[in-house]
């Protein structure tokens, strides 16, 4: 029988580069002070005895986990994930986390959590007491749930909160949802259309409120009224499709800006009810573009978010404050989107 293969540890790494395990664990946490000799010295080193750092080994050389808790709302992730269509939030979520966990040698772990349940500090308090995370990254609605934001404090717990600028700890990170919906009105507005309707995400989420803001500003700044232009959905296809048809009943629009991409399929199917088409009647935005507008016919123009780029911040920012580096600002960190344009937007239909 072969025998086992004698594990690197951190002492091999120190004994090959010659210097103390303090300057090897320092290395290998990223920790600042170290200087660029000894860096390479011990990065060789590793490289060389091909050593991989143990997260059980770093959480024992300090108080730090070396876990980063992302919290994510479970009623919606779970609809998403049985609904097999293509949307990607989540996947965009652990793209950008996970690599940033892994360059500062961190892990992240996905709770599902529903906001409006009566047991949120039970299960909260549970995933904390199991896993001590060193930080927490909050998405909407998470980000602005004060319940979920008193406790994660009293624990001294890291915070990110991604899509909320709301009063409450930790780090603000927002897409810039203002200056999508302005740059996608704009769009429209530049193609020649006037009556532009806006279909908005629920209240609950402070981001629709700023896309309403974009929308409503770029329509101003054009002269023109945004008045029985407005309908409001909650993110889903059924919704979205009764406030299609509610805006395509009540105004005269040719285009529409969808608040995510199964709005605006839905709204693409209460257009084609009426007999009509898009683009040729109808033009249409979207925001997520997400793989279901991507291979839609027509491909849906649409507002390509930063998931993983901000999502790789939020890990940043709270790693960079677990090591003294980052306190909380009372600005967030603004991340632009960009507008991809396709087949599903063209010049009104002259009459």
């Amino acid at each position: 029988m072969s025998r086992r293969r004698q594990s690197v540890t951190i002492r091999h790494v120190a004994a090959d580069a010659g210097v103390s395990l303090q300057t090897v664990s320092r290395v290998i946490n990223k920790e600042p002070g170290v200087r660029p000799e000894m860096l390479h010295r011990v990065q060789a080193s590793i490289a060389k005895l091909g050593y991989v750092p143990s997260l059980a080994a770093q959480r024992m050389s300090g108080s730090r986990s070396y876990l980063i808790l992302a919290l994510n709302d479970r009623e919606r992730t779970i609809a998403d994930w049985r609904a097999r269509e293509g949307r990607d939030w989540v996947d965009q979520m652990l793209l950008g986390g996970m690599l940033a966990c892994a360059a500062h040698g961190y892990r992240m772990i996905v709770e599902l959590v529903d906001t409006q349940s009566d047991q949120i500090e039970r299960e909260i308090s549970a995933a904390i007491a199991a896993l001590q995370p060193d930080g927490a990254i909050l998405t909407p609605p998470h980000s602005q749930n004060p319940v979920i934001l008193k406790l994660l404090a009293e624990k001294g717990i890291e915070i990110a909160r991604i899509g909320s600028v709301a009063e409450g700890p930790g780090h603000m990170l927002v897409q810039d949802d203002r200056g999508s919906a302005r740059l996608a009105t704009e769009h429209l507005l530049a193609l020649g259309h006037r009556r532009i309707g806006f279909i908005a995400g629920p209240a609950e989420y402070e981001l629709s409120a700023w896309r309403v803001e974009g929308w409503r500003a770029a329509m101003a700044a054009a002269g023109l009224s945004s008045d029985a232009l407005l309908e409001t959905g909650d993110f889903s296809y059924d919704a979205g499709l009764i406030a299609a048809r509610t805006l395509l009943d009540r105004a005269e629009v040719t285009a529409v800006i969808a608040a995510n991409d199964q709005t605006a399929l839905a709204t693409m199917a209460a257009v084609r009810g009426r007999g009509l088409s898009v683009p040729e009647d109808v033009s249409l935005v979207s925001f997520d573009d997400t793989p279901i507008v991507r291979f839609a016919s027509p491909a849906l123009t649409a507002v390509s978010q930063p998931i993983a780029d901000i999502t790789a911040k939020a890990v940043e920012r709270i790693i960079d404050a677990c090591a003294g580096r980052a306190p909380a600002s009372a600005e967030p960190v603004v991340l632009p989107s960009t507008l991809i344009v396709r087949d599903s937007t063209r010049r009104p239909r002259v009459n």
